[in-house]
């Protein structure tokens, strides 16, 4: 059960990382301190293969109208992609996948709207870096290279989310042993040290929580484990970069209420000191940052 005692227990176990420091990440030529202010990233989804379907956008002036809106409501940055990462979603080519995103990245960068693009071909890549796009939200597990070359070229900022296998779309299972974090810190830090060896500069770290997992197929177990690692978010701070996090939508909790479940997640993210906030809700995630930060 989530108690006073269990968050107290989980602080005073892991003292050490609490406040280690983490970098300051440039996005679009600006510099945040995210310790000092976590980030939204909001969601754009081009694919109707999309679960959540207040994301989907069906044109390019859908896709622009609803990223406009984001931005008002509060996202720093917004996160574009053309094809879901659900088990059952048709896989898109690389050609549809760029004909998609492109127009999109090219109308948001001429309005000054920062943005990702969710992607793990180094072509789709190489076209939104040059549309526009800011952010490489880095779905790969392998083929890495070309990606962070073109990252550094056009100084983008890489999210390297963890990913098992080649990339997000091959069915893979994520290790539940009693406490999952050392396996992400040690996956993580060896990423690290290639992207930096190819030239990025800007990067942070997402431990994949909105990924299919064969074995988290129970949405009780997977909930734990969404919930677990949020709030054990803090430990990665010894890696010295932002974390990055999708909030869950755990549908079979929250059933008809689950447009709420993305804010209670929240306050676990905020917790466990998570430094952007992927979210479909931006308004109402935002509305819970800001009561966090009221009430302390």
């Amino acid at each position: 059960m989530l108690s006073l005692r269990a968050l107290a227990d989980l602080a005073d176990a892991h003292h050490a990382e609490l406040d280690k420091p983490v970098a300051p990440l440039r996005i679009a030529g600006v510099t945040h301190d995210l310790d000092a202010e976590p980030m939204l990233m909001g969601v754009v989804n081009l694919s109707r293969d999309s679960t959540y379907r207040d994301s989907v956008a069906v044109s390019t002036e859908s896709a622009v109208r609803r990223a406009r809106i984001q931005y008002a409501q509060g996202a720093g940055l917004v996160d574009i992609g053309a094809e879901s990462t659900t088990l059952r979603a048709d896989r898109v080519g690389e050609r549809a996948q760029v004909a998609a995103l492109v127009p999109v990245v090219e109308a948001l960068a001429a309005e000054g709207i920062p943005t990702s693009v969710e992607a793990y071909s180094p072509s789709v890549v190489a076209a939104c870096l040059a549309a526009g796009a800011n952010v490489v939200n880095l779905t790969a597990g392998t083929n890495l290279e070309p990606i962070y070359e073109a990252a550094a070229t056009h100084d983008a900022a890489v999210v390297l989310c963890f990913v098992p296998n080649a990339t997000v779309r091959e069915v893979a299972e994520v290790t539940l042993d009693r406490d999952p974090l050392p396996l992400l810190e040690d996956w993580f830090g060896e990423r690290l040290d290639q992207a930096r060896a190819h030239g990025v500069t800007q990067v942070a770290i997402d431990p994949g929580l909105g990924f299919f997992y064969a074995n988290l197929t129970d949405p009780l177990t997977r909930a734990r484990h969404q919930a677990q690692v949020l709030l054990s978010s803090f430990r990665l701070r010894t890696l010295g970069v932002p974390v990055c996090q999708a909030l869950p939508h755990a549908f079979d909790l929250f059933e008809e209420e689950f447009r709420t479940a993305e804010g209670f997640f929240a306050v676990l993210a905020r917790l466990g000191r998570v430094n952007i906030l992927r979210t479909h809700e931006v308004a109402r995630v935002a509305a819970v940052l800001r009561s966090l930060d009221a009430l302390t």
